[in-house]
């Protein structure tokens, strides 16, 4: 899917220049060789701080790329290889400890922006995941029922007048990735949102974020499945224990990684 927009048309929307990023976890040093911390330790640099029972975890390491508008940018990599981590610190949530992030418009991060309570219903919750998502009453009311039969939720019965705590994880992810394709976005953040789902639900997410991408908006996805990855993206980047390691089309992308892990 190669990008139709000339080289002087690009417009960058997010520009990261020798990114790192630290942070702090709690309690490291305690869990046995199999625990989920020593697996963490064994996937990222870390270094002792003066705190017992804490480490720093050096999860990127000097990542540079620019995003264009209308591109769709898939970003691969082991567990622990700094994927969310990059998404946080692009949407603004997650500080820099060396380098920049430079943004053109709002970076909105789903399931973050859109961040839904699980004791209010799912119609109480598409309003108040729409207003988070910057759209006016008015226009939550204009795509109400859109979101509701996008998300599918209420295909197996009204679970749209039932608390969020009774839904599946599947179901929760699906109605926040449907609250925030409903709105046009600068900038849009997809953690894992479409391994959720049937393969009707997932067509019908790829097919949004090629409107959303047509509408002029940068699209970044981090999925484990490659196929999605594939199907949805035109390029691709590859971090492993917080380094890039490659940044090209997709499908070149996707097959070096795939030789990678399976060399392993």
């Amino acid at each position: 899917m190669a990008d139709p927009r000339s080289t002087e048309e690009r417009i960058p929307t997010v520009v990261a220049d020798g990114v790192h990023i630290t942070y702090t976890v709690q309690g490291a040093g305690k869990g046995g060789k199999g625990s989920a911390t020593a697996a963490l330790g064994r996937l990222l640099s870390r270094t002792r701080t003066a705190s017992p029972g804490t480490r720093t975890v050096h999860a990127v390491k000097g990542v540079s790329f620019a995003a264009y508008k209308g591109e769709a940018i898939g970003l691969i990599g082991s567990n622990g290889s700094g994927k969310s981590t990059l998404l946080k610190a692009i949407a603004g949530l997650q500080p820099t400890s060396q380098g920049r992030i430079y943004t053109h418009g709002q970076p909105s991060l789903l399931g973050v922006n859109a961040a839904l309570m699980g004791d209010l219903t799912g119609e109480r919750n598409v309003i108040l995941g729409g207003l988070a998502m910057g759209m006016s009453r008015e226009e939550i009311k204009e795509r109400y029922d859109d979101i509701v039969d996008f998300s599918g939720i209420n295909e197996k019965g009204d679970f749209i007048s039932l608390p969020m705590r009774t839904y599946s994880s599947g179901m929760g992810a699906r109605l926040r990735f449907s609250i925030a394709a409903a709105k046009s976005h600068d900038v849009l953040l997809i953690d894992e949102a479409l391994a959720t789902g049937d393969a009707r639900f997932q067509r019908r997410s790829q097919e949004r974020i090629g409107e959303l991408r047509e509408r002029a908006g940068t699209v970044f996805l981090v999925s484990h499945s490659n196929g999605a990855i594939r199907q949805t993206c035109d390029r691709a980047i590859w971090l492993e224990a917080g380094k890039l390691l490659m940044d090209g089309p997709s499908a070149d992308v996707v097959d070096a990684y795939e030789a990678h892990t399976a060399k392993k």
